[in-house]
């Protein structure tokens, strides 16, 4: 008889004689033949695909575990590298506040893929999606059957300000039937745009009004299949962290700034470097609208970081990179002189490396706050201080 004592990176549960089992919970028993007796930190999942459904890995945990888990996931990476920090309690954010999601058409099935497969999941329920979204998934099956779709069809669905944003990528939606459908569904669901894209970039089909994002003070317009993050309650404890690690710089740097979730809820000066063309369109014009302190720069920062010298004009820093993380930028990080640097990651793996070089340039972790926005994932999203 052995215990389960942690949750693995991908998902397994993790004996304390080493042996990997899959939807296995902390406290959960493992018997020499591999059965697993539960535990006290096992759930019922809520969800009728779990665990089908490559959404969710992690339903069987209680939200004790699976902040655990999530804690457990940056602790292990910094480890991994020869670092430790004071990790602060895990934020999770609610079921079903989802505001983004892909989702995936073939053959009249809608849903998430199932795990580790390409199989459509065809989605009757769902407790990570936001309603608003969840209550496109029958009337999109409708549409995309009669759009013609004779190929595997990506759903991208994003809640604005003005409602559902769709973006369906992999047809061609043509013609006078395929314009009635689409303004049909639009007017009868509330969409607030529909988009399609059949290979040559997002077309916009039915929009009544601008749509838009709103971000610290401004509303931003809201590109097609635009990245946000992925709940507005996740969002709100990012920022908190972030404006917490950069409190009294009076001017600071906002790199991959993205749409400006941080650039634009930052106080003082601050300059904006983000490599998408479109989302740095949408942050200077939300910026001139609002008449906010915000320059914003079409820079590439994998290919032309800011320098040391360039870094040491401000305040404070503040990074979000991809999950490739930031090795370029980290580099002269290291060597600047900056006051503070806020560093948000969505892999803990990427960011324990970049952690690494700024502490070997003298810079010390001074706290990381883990986040759980994408619920009962293995995906797990963190805000961190360094200080020299």
């Amino acid at each position: 008889m052995s215990t389960i004592v942690r949750v693995a990176a991908r998902g397994e549960g993790v004996a304390d004689d080493g042996r990997h089992v899959a939807f296995a919970a902390p406290g959960d028993v493992l018997t020499e033949m591999g059965a697993v007796i539960p535990g006290p930190n096992r759930q019922v999942p809520p969800c009728r695909h779990f665990p089908e459904c490559g959404g969710c890995q992690l339903q069987h945990l209680d939200d004790a575990s699976y902040a655990g888990f999530v804690a457990d996931r940056i602790a292990s990476a910094l480890a991994a590298q020869g670092l430790a920090a004071p990790l602060r309690p895990v934020h999770l954010s609610p079921p079903r506040t989802r505001r983004r999601a892909s989702l995936h058409h073939d053959r009249g099935r809608l849903g998430f893929s199932a795990e580790k497969s390409h199989a459509i999941v065809d989605m009757k329920e769902c407790h990570v999606l936001h309603p608003r979204l969840f209550a496109l998934v029958a009337p999109l099956r409708g549409l995309i059957a009669r759009l013609g779709a004779r190929q595997r069809v990506e759903v991208r669905l994003t809640l604005a300000d003005q409602g559902p944003d769709v973006l369906l990528s992999g047809l061609a939606a043509e013609g006078l039937a395929a314009a009635e459908a689409i303004t049909t569904f639009g007017e009868r669901h509330g969409v607030a745009r529909l988009s399609v894209d059949d290979g040559l970039g997002p077309e916009t089909r039915w929009e009544p009004r601008p749509v838009t994002v709103t971000l610290g003070r401004a509303a931003v317009p809201l590109p097609p299949g635009a990245f946000l993050q992925a709940t507005a309650d996740g969002e709100a404890a990012l920022v908190a962290a972030v404006r917490e690690a950069v409190d009294g710089a009076r001017t600071t740097a906002d790199l991959f700034a993205g749409l400006g979730t941080f650039a634009l809820a930052l106080p003082g000066k601050v300059y904006a470097a983000e490599g998408a063309r479109d989302a740095i369109l949408s942050l200077k014009a939300a910026a001139n609208a609002a008449q906010a302190p915000v320059f914003a720069e079409h820079r590439d920062l994998f290919r032309r970081p800011l320098t040391a010298a360039e870094l040491d004009r401000f305040d404070a820093i503040a990074l979000d990179p991809p999950r490739a993380g930031a090795r370029e930028q980290a580099t002269a990080l290291a060597a600047s002189r900056t006051g503070a640097i806020a560093y948000v990651s969505c892999n803990p793996s990427s960011f324990a490396r970049d952690a690494k070089t700024l502490v070997e340039g003298g810079w010390r972790l001074d706290w990381v706050q883990p986040v759980g926005q994408f619920r009962w994932s293995t995906h797990v999203e963190l805000a961190a201080r360094f200080v020299r």
